[in-house]
C-alpha cells in the first residue's frame, strides 16, 4: 500500500509555499518604499486556495515557448491573488507603499508561516510513528 502524500500532508504543503511567496511580495514592497510611482502588492491567501481546488479553479495555462522566458511554476500570478493594493494614504509620488502596513503584514506572515510549518511538523511526526508502528 503506497502513502499518497498530497491526502497525507494536506494543505499545509502549499500553505507554506504561499506564506514564503507573500514573504517575498512583501519584502519587494518594503524594498521599494521610496520608489516613485511604485504600486505595493499582495498576495490573497483566499483567492490563492480557490485556484488551487480541483474545478474550482480560474488559472491560466502557460507555454514557455522560448528558453529564454520565465518560468511560470510558482503560485503567484494576476488570476490566483496577485493584487495591487488600495493605499489608506496616498502618497504624492504616486506610491502606495504604506511602511508600517507591510511591516504589520510581514510579521503576520511570519506567524502564519510558522503555524504552517508547525502543522507540516506534526504530519511528519504522525507518518513516522505510523512507519514505525510505535
Amino acid at each position: 500500500m503506497s502513502i499518497s502524500f498530497d491526502n497525507a500532508l494536506g494543505v499545509h504543503e502549499q500553505a507554506l509555499k504561499f506564506r514564503s511567496q507573500r514573504a517575498e511580495v512583501l519584502a519587494n514592497n518594503l524594498a521599494n518604499a521610496e520608489t516613485p510611482n511604485y504600486k505595493a502588492r499582495d498576495l490573497e491567501f483566499s483567492a490563492v486556495l480557490a485556484a488551487q481546488q480541483p474545478g474550482g479553479s480560474q488559472s491560466v495555462s502557460l507555454a514557455q515557448t522560448n528558453s529564454g522566458h520565465i518560468a511560470a511554476d510558482s503560485l503567484i500570478d494576476q488570476v490566483a491573488g496577485l493584487r495591487f493594493r488600495t493605499p489608506l494614504q496616498p502618497s504624492l509620488d504616486g506610491n502606495t507603499v504604506d511602511a508600517e502596513a507591510e511591516k504589520a503584514a510581514y510579521a503576520q506572515n511570519a506567524i502564519d508561516f510558522q503555524a504552517s510549518f508547525t502543522f507540516l511538523n506534526s504530519k511528519f511526526k504522525g507518518l513516522m510513528t505510523a512507519l514505525r508502528g510505535d
